[in-house]
């Protein structure tokens, strides 16, 4: 899986915006500053992530960004979908979409298995979670394996 930058930025604006005490606007210059990312670059992905409907904006000297709904009803999962689409494809389609003859007909499940092992971490981790550093159970233990810190 290749993350973008598109992506981590849009998750890490948002994990500020998770931390902001409830009702606070934050302005996109200023998660850019603490997130060390270009403005320009944060303030785009911001109005990619309203229009997706993850975060509210308010003009004026209140304003800035928030989230549009609960840090802990936001998982990672529906963030990445709405920037990048499905979580796992192969050759551009959906993994159960791939044919394979012969011996190569097992992939099509190695693929599928990919895209769920995906989707249990993904779909696990709220914004609220990051924000926190509390991550969900089977995700700490994923964590905490150092085979998992391991380049390869």
């Amino acid at each position: 899986m290749y993350i973008s930058a598109r992506v981590d930025y849009a998750m890490r604006a948002l994990a500020a915006l998770a931390a902001a005490p409830p009702g606070t606007g934050i302005k996109g210059e200023a998660i850019a500053a603490e997130q060390g990312l270009p403005a320009k670059f944060v303030e785009n992905i911001l109005g990619d992530l309203r229009r997706a409907g993850f975060v509210t904006s308010q003009r004026g000297n209140v304003g800035g960004y928030r989230l549009a709904r609960p840090a802990k009803e936001i998982a990672l999962a529906d963030v990445f979908r709405a920037l990048e689409g499905p979580l796992a494809e192969v050759r551009g389609v959906r993994p159960e979409q791939a044919a394979y003859e012969g011996p190569a007909e097992h992939l099509l499940g190695a693929w599928v298995a990919v895209r769920a092992a995906l989707r249990m971490v993904l779909e696990s981790i709220t914004l609220a979670d990051v924000a926190s550093g509390k991550m969900p159970p089977q995700v700490r233990k994923l964590i905490a394996d150092p085979d998992a810190w391991k380049p390869r």
